[in-house]
């Protein structure tokens, strides 16, 4: 596959901006107008007063060493949306090319298409929630550009069948994006290491899960060296902030809080299944590999009104495709979880 042949012709044809911290991260810098006499903030000698780098060259070598992949296939965004926005701009014409979506699955995907005015081709997933390969295929024009795909999906929770994907990238005449923000959860089903052996996948990750860094707002995908060029090439500037980038770091070095957060999320994951299939009311209970559970009841949207009422929010999912009646909950700590339980079986 030529990926030179997907890009917008002006992306390709673009000069990026030039930043002076791209250049120069030390010595006497008098070259991007800072302040240079301090900040009003400080924080662990970070100097707030210049910028960051716009390289990501520290955040890029610290992750490669912690999941073994090459600094060169790394790019970090401001969450994984940045980075859907981002590859929506290189790869897909406004008011000409279209992508495919299966779902239900994340809403951004739409949104970011609609912002970029593309087309959005919706296939819906089988009974399975797995994408159906020949309807997809089949779905595909000469304008198709990209393919998104959430695994573990959301609001599902169900893992995406490897080789459906791999079939699918192997297939489809275009990029696909593999979204595995959950995917910390289920880390043998990852495609990470897959993306060297494909030009056309780009595997997103965020710390907003797992890692317990939502605040920080910060993603990261894994992609072909050329991808990752571009992606470069149009973002903004500095768009990975000093306090980010250390924030990340610090997280990086601490991956046993990580495993650790993962396994007793998954074990009170596990008990609220449970609990949630003994009651009346509760039609289905999805399986899960994530930090969240869908389950189906009876009037879901007052249900789901009700516990709203009571101060415990969770998400109604009704609205979208073949999810009538269902409801997604975050997995709690067992005393969230309780509470949650206590107010379900009554709105119910």
């Amino acid at each position: 596959m030529d990926l030179n042949k997907l890009v917008r012709k002006n992306i390709l044809a673009l000069k990026p901006y030039s930043s002076a911290r791209g250049n120069h991260l030390s010595g006497l810098l008098l070259d991007a107008n800072e302040n240079t006499l301090g900040s009003c903030f400080e924080f662990e000698n970070l100097l707030l007063n210049r910028y960051p780098d716009p390289n990501q060259n520290e955040l890029r070598e610290s992750l490669s060493n912690l999941i073994g992949v090459k600094k060169k296939n790394i790019f970090f965004g401001v969450g994984s949306d940045e980075i859907i926005d981002l590859i929506f701009r290189i790869f897909c014409e406004p008011g000409v090319d279209n992508v495919i979506i299966p779902e239900p699955t994340y809403g951004m995907y739409k949104v970011a298409g609609d912002i970029n005015n593309i087309e959005v081709k919706s296939i819906p997933l089988d009974s399975d929630f797995q994408p159906d390969v020949k309807r997809i295929i089949e779905s595909c024009n000469d304008y198709t550009k990209l393919l998104f795909l959430c695994s573990p999906n959301n609001p599902t929770g169900n893992i995406i069948e490897k080789t459906r994907i791999i079939e699918l990238i192997r297939k489809f005449n275009g990029v696909v994006v593999i979204d595995e923000a959950y995917m910390d959860f289920a880390e043998e089903n990852s495609l990470i290491n897959d993306s060297k052996d494909y030009p056309n996948l780009i595997v997103l990750r965020t710390f907003s899960k797992a890692w317990g860094l939502a605040g920080v707002r910060c993603g990261f995908c894994i992609a072909n060296e050329f991808i990752i060029s571009l992606l470069f090439n149009i973002k903004a500037p500095y768009n990975i902030s000093k306090l980010t980038a250390y924030s990340i770091i610090k997280a990086l070095e601490n991956n046993d809080r990580r495993i650790k957060l993962i396994e007793e999320i998954v074990k009170e994951r596990e008990w609220l299944q449970a609990e949630l299939k003994t009651l009346n009311g509760i039609d289905k209970v999805f399986d899960s590999s994530s930090n969240y559970i869908l389950f189906r009841c009876r009037n879901a949207r007052d249900v789901y009104r009700l516990l709203a009422s009571k101060g415990i929010i969770i998400r109604d999912r009704s609205n979208q495709l073949n999810l009538d009646n269902c409801l997604r909950v975050s997995v709690g700590s067992r005393n969230e979880n309780k509470k949650f339980l206590t107010a379900l079986k009554e709105a119910l």
